[in-house]
């Protein structure tokens, strides 16, 4: 039987003009240290984050969304960062930033297993659909 494991999650966010304190999420990063789990799932929607800034640079978005998929999964080419430990690529993720690409406050919850939980919370937090 599955043992209970706490796991932790952010929402990954693109601020287009942070003195307007106006956001669009984009994905979302789980962390779970006692199922050595770490995995973001992100989706850039063009047509909601230009309804905030039409000149954003979404290339540069797309870029920086993948590079957060790749240091999760400790990818080489993600550089340096990727090498740490998942716990600390978790904490560099989700440390504060006053950039376009931004993540919310780390939020807890617990899970037997961890297959679901990236996709449940991705549906919950940041799908349109």
């Amino acid at each position: 039987m599955p043992t209970n494991a706490s796991f932790d999650y952010a929402v990954l966010r693109v601020v287009p003009r942070v003195e307007r304190q106006e956001f669009v999420n984009i994905g979302v990063i789980v962390f779970c240290l006692e199922k050595r789990y770490l995995a973001a799932r992100v989706h850039v929607d063009e047509q909601r984050l230009r309804a905030l800034w039409p000149s954003l640079d979404i290339a540069m978005v797309r870029q920086h969304a993948e590079a957060v998929v790749r240091i999760c999964e400790g990818d080489p080419s993600a550089g340096p960062i990727a090498k740490l430990s998942q716990r600390e690529r978790f904490h560099w993720l989700i440390s504060p930033r006053s950039t376009v690409i931004q993540t919310s406050a780390a939020h807890t919850g617990v899970c037997s297993e961890t297959e679901g939980v990236l996709e449940r919370l991705f549906t919950q937090l940041v799908s349109s659909e």
